[in-house]
């Protein structure tokens, strides 16, 4: 427990006069990450808290190099020997400042006594005492009822009695330590005996108890702290909380310092339902390489009577000249155990995929390439079973770019990937599933290469590019002959290739006047926009699906080359003329854009032939209106518009309202409602795989003070979908109109240094399933949280959302410079 973390300042600056050296490690605390890679390349490998560099200093003058400044109404005596100021008397140095009513420097034996208003001041830290004895060649001393205003923090301790042995060691007796700066503070930490050392970065308190509003509220016989702003080995601040499906949770995490680019913490964890869980994590960061390792195990479930386990590797590794490595490994034991053991405030429940991939790549400033295995293991839900996707065992990326090279932009896009698909468990229930596989497996090689010369002047561009994607195929059926699926006549044969050539133009302008909006100058924009695209047909019925999904309708899906997504299984034919027209209102003193407002449709010349399998092809001449409108019409109201409307059936497609309201801080409110058709029913599973889900919900969610203490947060995701959610037998599970997500709770923020918050959650984690958890946690500023975190559940739930605690301010060295 930290009792005493800012008692660093007091140590560096009260055990010696004249001849302390301060080290400050300016990265001990920081939040350094380490970098790892992601297909891309990019990282997102995040190692918090870990340094790989040496420590950093800040180096001062040592005694024997700084000179001293006295000053006093009187002074007796021989600066050789013995020296006496009385009267507002003080020493200074560079690095620290003694006051006292009368202050006696005894040269031969290194004494210097302070009496009568004693202070001692060094890198912001206050000592006052009614008297003062320090050796600054022993580098011991004696202070007597000693109070300490410690550094910038804002930490106060005081003591009985203060015994000093050696620049890095002393003890408090009868020691109350608060970090609360109040005058009467809320909670303070109350001990018989405090050591405390500086080399070893350790204090070791006893008898020690934790009071809130003069009530013990923890206590320990014996407690260990970090002295320094620096990690130290020790346990963590206990967490505890409920949930519906594992019960009351006590969670008291052990951290390991093993060393400044390495550590470990073990999560031991008490689930009442359950049992007991054990969980570990282990940290490391260096100059080429960074990465995490995280596992947990319970032996015997009391609910299941399974061993349940999850594990986690993710590691990022710089080979050099180019050249990385990276994985993301993670497994569990069962399809529920998110749903089980979901990390309270984090809503892991929602986990579908895990990944398993392991890659080798190279890149420099023209070329990117990189092969790797990506295997998922799919956690299914009995009552609404998903197809899991297909493995990738290897796949070969080698991708380039040229950019106005003689005018024109070259690019490549080539792959070469091996799909396996084995279905286990629920997946086999898939109707067209043959001898637990859906679909073939088999060998895809594919090479796009591209060719555009952008013409750009100011106010207009144009854009024509032309490009040629080849595709081969070699599949492998599991059960002998073509692979008859979805009603397919031919099947899908052994070996087959397609060649596309791809033809677009792309061209827009831009018009600007100066006008006005509700009163204040602005400047306007007009921005047309066109894009043909040319792709002729080619008879694809024969090629198997193995990455490919249907694309979802929207202003940035209609400038694409393809209205399918992921691979290149399915190439739609194209020859189509996509019109867009942009206004916007820019403030014209800031650049703010105030209004924004698009509409765009695409023309089609020809009917679409190209489908995945089940999909009805569209044969329409015109394509949905896409319309979407942003304001942000003041500083605190901001609004959303957006649509897909139908003018053949009219009737819209998909929608989206929202809005948010922020007039001042830790006051908001956000109201939403999505709407997005149900896409046609097919005759199996296979939607769920090609096809968008519809979706039909509204959100609410809110963050407002009751009071000048009392806030309050929520948010409802309410279902409005209709129709039954069905179970794997067809039965009838519970109606889809439902609360998929509700969060209540309530802060109270305290007269001085402390916050309390409770926080109630219900979620879905299956079909016909809920969990609900409940948190408790009290914020002890300057010390740390009893209870569950909930800020992270809060913040990613909550648009906009503020702690009700404002960010301290850091502090400085010159806090009580005198």
């Amino acid at each position: 427990m930290r009792i005493v973390r800012s008692l660093i300042l007091f140590l560096a600056g009260a055990v010696s006069v004249a001849q302390a050296q301060v080290a400050t490690d300016t990265s001990a605390n920081s939040k350094s990450s380490a970098p790892s890679v992601s297909q891309s390349g990019s990282p997102d490998v995040e190692v918090l808290g870990l340094r790989s560099s040496p420590r950093l200093r800040v180096h001062r003058l040592t005694s024997d190099q700084a000179p001293a400044y006295l000053e006093a109404d009187t002074m007796d005596g021989d600066p050789d020997s013995n020296v006496t100021l009385t009267g507002s008397a003080q020493v200074r140095r560079i690095d620290s400042v003694l006051k006292g009513d009368q202050i006696t420097y005894r040269r031969a034996s290194g004494e210097v006594d302070s009496q009568g208003s004693a202070r001692l001041m060094r890198d912001g830290t206050l000592v006052t005492a009614p008297a003062m004895k320090y050796n600054i060649d022993a580098d011991s001393g004696q202070l007597s009822s000693p109070d300490f205003w410690l550094g910038a923090t804002g930490g106060f301790a005081k003591a009985d009695h203060a015994d000093i042995f050696s620049r890095s060691t002393m003890r408090l007796q009868n020691t109350t330590y608060t970090g609360c700066a109040c005058a009467e503070p809320s909670w303070y930490i109350k001990s018989k005996s405090v050591d405390l050392d500086f080399d070893e970065n350790e204090g070791v308190a006893r008898d020690g108890v934790l009071y809130f509003k003069d009530v013990p509220i923890l206590a320990s016989p014996y407690m260990t702290f970090p002295v320094k702003k620096e990690r130290k080995s020790g346990f963590l601040l206990p967490t505890y909380g409920s949930t519906s499906r594992s019960g009351f949770e006590f969670q008291a995490p052990y951290y390991f310092n093993l060393a400044p680019n390495y550590d470990a913490t073990l999560y031991p964890r008490l689930l009442s339902k359950r049992g007991l869980q054990l969980g570990g994590e282990f940290r490391y960061l260096g100059s080429s390489y960074g990465g995490i390792l995280a596992g947990t195990y319970l032996p015997s479930d009391n609910q299941t009577g399974q061993n349940r386990w999850m594990y986690s590797s993710r590691h990022y590794q710089s080979l050099g000249d180019g050249f990385y490595t990276t994985w993301n490994v993670n497994g569990v034991s069962d399809d529920n155990y998110y749903r089980d053991f979901s990390t309270i405030g984090l809503n892991e429940a929602s986990t579908t995929y895990l990944p398993k991939q392991g890659m080798v790549g190279w890149n420099n400033q023209y070329w990117q390439t990189y092969v790797q295995v990506y295997k998922y293991q799919t956690l299914q839900d009995p009552d609404a079973p998903i197809l899991p996707p297909y493995d990738k065992v290897p796949e070969l990326s080698l991708k380039g770019q040229r950019y106005d090279w003689h005018g024109f932009d070259l690019e490549l896009d080539s792959s070469a990937v091996r799909f396996q698909r084995t279905l286990v468990g629920v997946g086999e229930s898939f109707p067209g599933a043959i001898n637990g596989h859906y679909g073939p497996d088999g060998d895809r090689l594919q090479a796009y290469p591209t060719i555009a010369f952008p013409i750009v002047r100011p106010g207009w561009y144009i854009t024509p590019k032309v490009g040629y994607n080849y595709t081969q195929y070699q599949n492998t059926n599991w059960f002998g002959g073509d692979w008859n699926f979805l009603g397919t006549t031919s099947g899908y044969p052994s070996s087959i290739s397609r060649g596309l050539p791809i033809f677009s133009v792309d061209t827009g302008m831009t018009f600007e006047r100066d006008t006005t909006l509700f009163g204040k100058d602005s400047i306007q924009t007009l921005e047309p926009r066109l894009y043909y695209l040319r792709v002729p047909y080619r008879d694809q019925s024969r090629i198997p699906v193995y990455d490919t999904s249907l694309a979802d309708f929207s202003f940035s899906q209609a400038f694409q080359e393809n209205i399918y997504t992921g691979g290149w299984d399915r190439i739609a034919n194209a020859n189509q003329l996509t019109a867009a027209l942009t206004t916007r209102w820019l403030d014209a003193s800031t650049g703010i854009e105030r209004l924004s407002a698009s509409i765009g449709q695409q023309v089609y010349f020809q009917d679409q032939e190209v489908t995945l399998p089940g999909e009805t092809p569209r044969t329409n001449v015109r394509s949905n209106f896409l319309a979407e409108t942003t304001a942000a019409l003041t500083d605190t109201l901001s609004t959303t518009v957006s649509a897909q409307y139908d003018p053949y059936n009219s009737q819209f497609d998909q929608g989206l309202v929202a809005a948010r309201w922020s007039p001042q801080r830790l006051t908001s409110i956000s109201l939403s409602y999505r709407y997005q058709r149900d896409p046609p029913t097919l005759s199996s599973g296979a939607q769920q795989a090609y096809l968008p889900q519809g979706q039909n919900q509204v959100s609410l969610a809110f963050q407002w003070p009751f009071s000048q203490r009392v806030y309050g947060i929520g948010r409802i995701d309410y279902s409005l979908h209709t129709g039954p959610i069905l179970n794997s037998a067809n039965e009838t599970v519970q109606d889809s109109r439902r609360i998929t997500q509700a969060i209540a709770g309530v802060e109270y923020k305290g007269d001085c240094c402390w916050t309390g918050r409770v926080v109630f959650q219900r979620y879905a984690v299956a079909a016909d399933e809920v969990n609900t958890a409940v948190f408790f946690q009290l914020e002890l500023t300057g010390l740390g949280a009893l209870g569950t975190d909930p800020l992270k559940l809060m913040r990613r739930s909550i648009p906009g959302y503020e702690s009700v605690n404002p960010p301290p301010q850091p502090g400085t060295t010159f806090e009580r410079y005198e």
